[in-house]
């Protein structure tokens, strides 16, 4: 659906199996905001108007609102925040402090997490153990900034809850594809917790991606990433 009125002409370019994606319509769909969502298809085929809203990396997610494209999308998050900061819920703290503090665990997530998440996912042996490790100690680190609170944000969902929570699905996946345990639930029962919490939620669970549909994908890329070459 088009958004128009109060909101402007807001679409959005990605993939419903996309995990980043989602976060995007995570944040539209929490503060309510009505958008027209443009199916790409990616990598193979990608529109002009995709490569002419992020010529740089030529990637989704791309919120385009008013005509300007917006990247990348914890950016995007943090643009619906603020351009329609008087829209509840709010996805990010007032707090200057509690503001930087939700950025630097977003930042986490994406430079390190998301890292070790991919080397789990692509790797073999010892290489996918020492990505498992890595991405268990990340998750731990998680847990214990969780510690307190019913979501990253507060008693809301927030900036940091997106960030993690729009990986959920995917994280998930790759558990079921690779054989893997992540997300222990003796580990990490706040992690445990949240993660159940925050996928059955009003405006999240309706945009996640399709697990079947995640996992039909993300196994014929790994049998790919893991066959052997052919012979000549």
């Amino acid at each position: 659906m088009e958004g128009c009125g109060e909101d402007g002409q807001v679409k959005l370019l990605g993939v419903t199996r996309s995990p980043f994606v989602a976060r995007v319509r995570i944040a539209l769909a929490l503060k309510g905001i009505h958008y027209e969502f443009i199916e790409e298809d990616t990598p193979n085929n990608k529109s002009e108007l995709l490569l002419q809203s992020n010529p740089v990396h030529k990637k989704i997610p791309v919120l385009i609102h008013n005509g300007k494209p917006v990247c990348e999308s914890m950016i995007i998050v943090q643009y619906i925040e603020e351009a329609w900061d008087s829209k509840a819920p709010f996805l990010m703290p007032r707090d200057r402090y509690d503001r930087a503090v939700a950025r630097f665990w977003a930042a986490f997530i994406d430079y390190k997490f998301t890292p070790s998440i991919w080397g789990v996912f692509k790797g073999e042996g010892e290489e996918q153990q020492k990505a498992v490790e890595e991405s268990v100690a990340n998750l731990l680190l998680l847990e214990e900034a969780l510690s307190g609170k019913a979501y990253f944000g507060g008693d809301e969902i927030g900036l940091v809850d997106i960030a993690l929570g729009g990986l959920l699905v995917g994280v998930q996946t790759i558990e079921r594809v690779t054989d893997s345990v992540l997300i222990d639930t003796l580990k990490m029962p706040l992690l445990s917790t949240w993660a159940h919490k925050f996928c059955k939620a009003e405006g999240v669970k309706e945009v996640l991606p399709d697990p079947a549909k995640l996992f039909e994908v993300l196994s014929e890329i790994r049998a790919n990433l893991t066959s052997p070459p052919a012979g000549n």
